[in-house]
């Protein structure tokens, strides 16, 4: 039935179905967690639950309303996200096709900018404007239902909301129609205006399991049981990642890159860290994040194996050899503090600092960590000359 065209998530897809039974749906929701884990998919089998015809808490999958929805050409729901001001119609449009025949795949602007080419980047601000919240949110919502029992909003991404649009948005909130439910997700739920947080029923969505991502990757995918458990653990509980991983040969290299990273770190190797910063200062700044990811799960993978040695669940499995040879050659390693460097740059780089920058600075910090002296800082406070104190990055 509907439900199990989700990954798992039974914590929050029970929520939903009892407050379908017991009458108590409310006028607006807020699904938060990492992405790519399933919090679009619920959203959109909730509001065809919704708009099923024959009721009850699970949609038939059957009836016009669920194959409308299906499609996503159902006039009570209206599927949003955040997009560059100049974006052509036709863009839109295709990403909600895509979307119906996949509701993990990756159609957001954020992380792909162009559907024709995942490795290729954009500087251009994804946002939702006041003018677009009017047109295509307060507008399509003050109507009543077409055909269903509800008008369905799904605005993903919501920490995108510019100021003036969420407090626009906030007002439609304080004054909410009986027939009228908003669905929002975000991935950062410390960057949704608080009064509107406080207005929704929060849902939480963890991670995928490892063993849910791939069994989802062999039978929706038929994905090779040896590649899908590789897969599975790099994707680091988004069943996204997951399918970007699959289907893109450049980010199967990056990892690559990582190892190279590192090893140039460790040595001090001047010139090839150079080179390989360079190569990474010409991908997009989600694209950097996404290495800065991959790094992350390597050096996990240094813990676990330094800790349960063979025996290790390594997110890197097929590269177990590489990472024995580290784990062996680094016995004073701070990983502690590798990981927390990894996680600043890539929080650093989130807030538009210089990348070739930050990666040089983390490339030095990364060499002191792995010599077992380094206190895990990047971001480094500064006196000026009058005492007071100033945050200097880098």
């Amino acid at each position: 039935m509907s439900w199990n065209a989700v990954i798992d998530q039974q914590r929050a897809i029970h929520s939903l179905r009892s407050n379908i039974s017991s009458n108590r749906v409310a006028h607006a929701y807020l699904f938060d967690g990492p992405d790519g884990i399933g919090k679009r998919a619920v959203a959109i089998e909730f509001a065809k639950t919704l708009l099923c015809e024959r009721g009850g808490d699970e949609a038939c999958d059957e009836c016009l309303p669920c194959r409308k929805v299906n499609r996503m050409v159902h006039p009570d729901l209206h599927v949003l996200f955040p997009h560059p001001t100049d974006v052509e119609t036709e863009d839109v449009t295709a990403r909600l096709q895509l979307l119906a025949v996949n509701p993990y795949a990756a159609v957001d602007f954020t992380r792909r900018p162009f559907l024709d080419d995942p490795n290729k980047s954009s500087n251009k601000q994804v946002t939702y404007t006041v003018a677009r919240f009017h047109e295509e949110i307060r507008r399509a919502m003050s109507f009543n239902p077409v055909e269903g029992r509800y008008k369905i909003a799904v605005l993903t991404d919501t920490e995108h909301l510019r100021v003036e649009a969420a407090n626009a948005f906030l007002k439609l909130l304080e004054e909410p129609s009986a027939s009228t439910v908003f669905i929002l997700t975000t991935s950062r739920p410390e960057r949704v205006l608080p009064t509107i947080a406080s207005r929704c029923r929060r849902i939480r969505f963890e991670p995928l399991a490892p063993e849910a991502i791939e069994d989802a990757l062999i039978r929706r995918e038929n994905v090779a049981p040896q590649r899908a458990a590789t897969l599975a653990r790099m994707a680091d509980g988004s069943y996204t990642g997951a399918l970007d991983l699959k289907d893109n040969e450049q980010l199967m290299g990056l990892r690559r890159l990582v190892l190279d990273y590192l090893r140039y770190s460790y040595s001090n190797n001047i010139d090839k860290s150079a080179d390989i910063i360079a190569q990474a200062g010409r991908l997009g700044r989600e694209q950097v994040k996404g290495l800065l990811g991959l790094m992350l799960g390597w050096i996990r993978d240094l813990i676990l194996y330094g800790t349960l040695g063979e025996e290790a669940p390594l997110v890197n499995v097929d590269q177990k050899e590489a990472i024995a040879d580290f784990s062996r050659n680094l016995p004073h390693a701070d990983v502690d503090a590798m990981v927390t460097l990894v996680e600043e740059a890539m929080e650093l780089i989130g807030r538009n600092v210089h990348v070739s920058l930050t990666l040089t600075v983390l490339s030095q910090a990364l060499r002191k960590a792995m010599r077992g002296s380094h206190d895990g800082r990047l971001y480094v406070p500064l006196a000026d000359a009058g005492g007071r104190r100033m945050a200097i990055e880098l």
